[in-house]
């Protein structure tokens, strides 16, 4: 029912979108191109700020997706604050524990779970009629695991000793400026916009979580079983 709310026009930019995420992501490891030794603490501070930021955007679709869900249930400010709120406080967590190698989360675990996370937050805003308190402690959740994720990618680009928690800080930061801006991008796109429609749900947020969770799926059927 909800895939003929979809004119020819939309699917046309659905399959375009759903062709582009699905391209082998080329270059989305994390390099650092300069001396460290060389630059001063603020320096050091603005480079892993931008690596967070970058991290986000462009580099980390599944994590955009992700945002892109939470969003788009209930748009409205506070609503989404509160879910952004939980899913940093949850994500520096672990981050912080897998820097200071408190914990070593596997990889081969981790990115499978962050793309069902997608998938479960996708099909939550197609099957439920509006945001329910348990979404707090779902986000939460989900936080910790993509925590791991952006251990991951810090890991392989390393800390250094001489600023090792100015550094986290600061790609901490530099993640959560990323996921304003898409929340911010999202508001200017749909939210202001769109939201108080009667045919919000039908029109928006159905087909737009039907593309993120088909996304999702490939991207975990691929993490299991076609990454080494």
């Amino acid at each position: 029912m909800f895939l003929r709310c979809l004119t020819a026009a939309q699917w046309r930019l659905t399959l375009l979108v759903l062709a582009l995420l699905l391209l082998p992501q080329l270059g989305e490891a994390h390099v650092l191109d300069v001396d460290l030794s060389k630059l001063s603490r603020t320096d050091i501070v603005l480079t892993y700020l931008r690596l967070g930021f970058t991290h986000i955007l462009p580099l980390g679709l599944d994590h955009i997706l992700f945002v892109v869900s939470i969003y788009l249930l209930e748009p409205r400010v506070r609503a989404v604050l509160w879910q952004a709120t939980a899913f940093t406080v949850a994500h520096s967590i672990t981050l912080g524990l897998a820097m200071y190698g408190l914990i070593s989360p596997p990889t081969a675990i981790i990115e499978p779970i962050i793309a069902l996370s997608i998938l479960f937050v996708a099909l939550e805003n197609i099957i439920t009629e509006r945001l329910n308190p348990w979404r707090l402690a779902i986000v939460f959740g989900f936080g910790l695991i993509h925590g791991m994720g952006f251990a991951s990618a810090l890991t392989s680009v390393g800390l250094p000793r001489a600023s090792f928690l100015e550094s986290l800080v600061a790609f901490n930061v530099g993640v959560e400026l990323g996921q304003v801006s898409i929340i911010l991008l999202l508001y200017l796109l749909v939210g202001r916009w769109f939201a108080g429609k009667s045919w919000y749900k039908q029109r928006i947020v159905i087909p737009a979580s039907v593309v993120i969770g088909l996304i999702a799926i490939y991207w975990t059927v691929e993490r299991v079983f076609f990454t080494a």
